[in-house]
């Protein structure tokens, strides 16, 4: 959506003269579309909003395509290269007017190129982007390409299905460069990108090749790839992360940069040998799918205010805790974003840097070489931080130098492994840190989790007993006319029934009298309960008004009560 666009909606009162203006200014720095922007910002609510506006104001229909059926045969009037180039797709065909989805109805050169094409009159309506992509991966046989690029690969490469210590180096390079395999690999990639997935793996079997995405936290497996274009694969995606394709008896990690839809996504790449061949994992790091606004993470409202009162603090150490994939990094970042001014010298030690951020000071950990954590922020307090973020305390070096660095001037961030807040009070003793040091240093511990979301397009009451949600710490009044919602499954979340996940979290701030309670040593449990007696929201209860609020389904709130017990 361009500045005419942002004009009108100043004019319609749907946002301000401030909003536009600020989102302009983020519009000039990322080059991102200005509509996208007003809905991170918080402007409007979402692309919905601004599509219907546009229609309104273009005199011209607006359409959720998701909620209607399209006819295959007339959705491929347009040849998908165009589809996906442009982001449109024919919804339906009355004569010869072809009623066209598109996302820029301003567009007047691909409006008329579909014309050409199709030799239609082009009537278009708007919609939202996101749903129009969603709707090509539906309606295009092998979205990916990934059949006809096999069937490519079979009539121009010659591939010896043999093992890979009988593949001579020549032959290899040979194949990594043919056109239908780097399509191959480019079309993979791509394909997980446009479906969200966080990573890709490719593992060898016996006598098979297994692709699975990781979405929303979970693996899902994708169409085969023919167990002979093993060797030549694994080989041309070494050769992107500049890895060395003769070797395949010990593990090696890389990096991709590649360009995809006008943004840079970054890649880091694991390749493991394995009794079958080699796997490989990619992690997407989508700057994209980074959600770095601390009040979109899904804090409750008291949450967010004691994490925000936390992180303005002087000095003091900040602890997120959970497993891994929990997403402590991400909250991290959202904090360090929110104080990242260019009035603070913000320095983080981390293994890996998984996202870069303009601004602020990352160090890449490389125990290998002598650069831990504890060496790296002993380096920092040379080097005159206000905030430091250690990746993660480890030992108790890294601990002892986190806790000298909060006490004497420093705001320090930093994650450990435990399973709620209060535990993680006694872990840090367990290490050989005084309780008096812990309660001196601390001001704020968090536990957090990732939990699935209901997919709001195939969102359904569920019937559920009132005892089911009593055992789960429901009272009966709540549990009697409480409605419960699942995802039933559709194209959309790819019958899953999920769609994007949200945190809860467990704030436990470091009160005077928690304060003196860990000086005292007092035991975990009584900590917790009086943590609890102060407003704090266990990881259980957070789950279950997510569920209450009709956000998360019922056996997200099980699994999380599985994992408190």
């Amino acid at each position: 959506m361009g500045v005419e666009i942002g004009k009108m909606l100043v004019r319609a009162g749907k946002i301000s003269e401030e909003q536009l203006k600020k989102a302009l200014e983020v519009q000039k720095n990322s080059k991102g579309k200005l509509g996208d922007i007003l809905i991170k910002l918080g402007a409007v609510e979402g692309e919905d909003v601004i599509s219907e506006f546009v229609g309104k104001q273009l005199n011209i229909g607006a359409l959720r395509i998701t909620d209607v059926e399209l006819n295959p045969d007339i959705v491929k009037l347009i040849p998908q290269d165009i589809a996906r180039k442009f982001n449109v797709i024919a919804v339906s065909k009355i004569g010869k007017a072809l009623i066209v989805a598109i996302s820029d109805p301003n567009n007047i050169y691909v409006l008329d190129a579909i014309k050409f094409i199709t030799g239609c009159n082009i009537q278009p309506v708007i919609s939202p982007e996101s749903t129009i992509t969603k709707s090509i991966d539906q309606y295009y046989e092998d979205s990916s390409g990934l059949d006809s690029i096999i069937k490519e690969i079979d009539d121009e490469l010659e591939v010896v299905d043999t093992s890979e210590e009988e593949i001579e180096e020549s032959d290899l390079q040979a194949q990594v460069q043919d056109k239908p395999l780097v399509k191959l690999v480019d079309s993979i990639i791509a394909d997980a990108i446009r479906q969200d997935a966080s990573d890709i793996h490719f593992e060898c079997y016996e006598r098979r090749i297994r692709v699975r995405y990781r979405i929303d936290g979970t693996l899902q497996e994708r169409a085969p790839i023919p167990f002979k274009y093993r060797p030549a694969i694994i080989s041309r995606m070494k050769i992107m992360a500049d890895l060395d394709i003769s070797e395949r008896r010990l593990p090696q990690d890389g990096r991709i940069k590649i360009k995809i839809q006008e943004r840079t996504v970054d890649l880091r790449v694991s390749v493991l040998p394995t009794i079958f061949g080699e796997k490989v994992v990619m992690r997407i790091l989508d700057p994209k799918s980074l959600m770095v606004d601390m009040t979109k993470l899904g804090f409750p409202k008291l949450a967010l205010n004691n994490f925000s009162k936390a992180i303005q603090s002087p000095y003091g150490m900040i602890l997120v805790t959970g497993p891994t994939g929990s997403g402590k990094t991400t909250t991290l970042y959202s904090g360090l974003k929110t104080l990242n001014k260019t009035d603070v010298n913000i320095m983080t030690a981390e293994d890996p840097v998984e996202f870069n951020f303009d601004g602020i000071n990352q160090v890449l950990v490389r125990s290998d070489i002598g650069l831990s954590f504890a060496a790296a922020l002993r380096s920092f307090l040379r080097q005159d931080p206000d905030i430091i973020m250690v990746g993660e305390i480890r030992d108790k070096e890294t601990a002892d130098i986190a806790i000298k660095a909060a006490l004497t001037g420093h705001l320090v961030f930093s994650t450990l492994h435990t399973n709620d807040a209060p535990s993680t009070i006694n872990r840090l003793i367990d290490m050989g840190t005084p309780p008096f040091l812990v309660a001196a240093s601390t001001r704020l511990i968090m536990a957090q989790r990732m939990v699935k979301r209901i997919c709001s397009s195939c969102k359904k009451e569920q019937e559920v007993t009132p005892q089911i949600l009593e055992t789960l710490g429901l009272d009966q009044a709540k549990a009697n006319g409480l409605k419960v919602y699942k995802g039933v499954g559709c194209t959309v979340c790819n019958n899953t029934g999920y769609k994007g996940r949200t945190g809860i979290f467990e704030v436990m701030p470091v009160s005077p009298v928690i304060e003196k309670m860990i000086i005292n040593n007092v035991a975990t449990a009584e900590i917790r309960a009086k943590a609890i007696e102060e407003g704090m929201l266990t990881l259980r209860s957070a789950a279950m008004d997510k569920l209450i609020e009709g956000d998360i389904p019922l056996d997200q709130v099980i699994a999380q009560s599985i994992a408190d017990d």
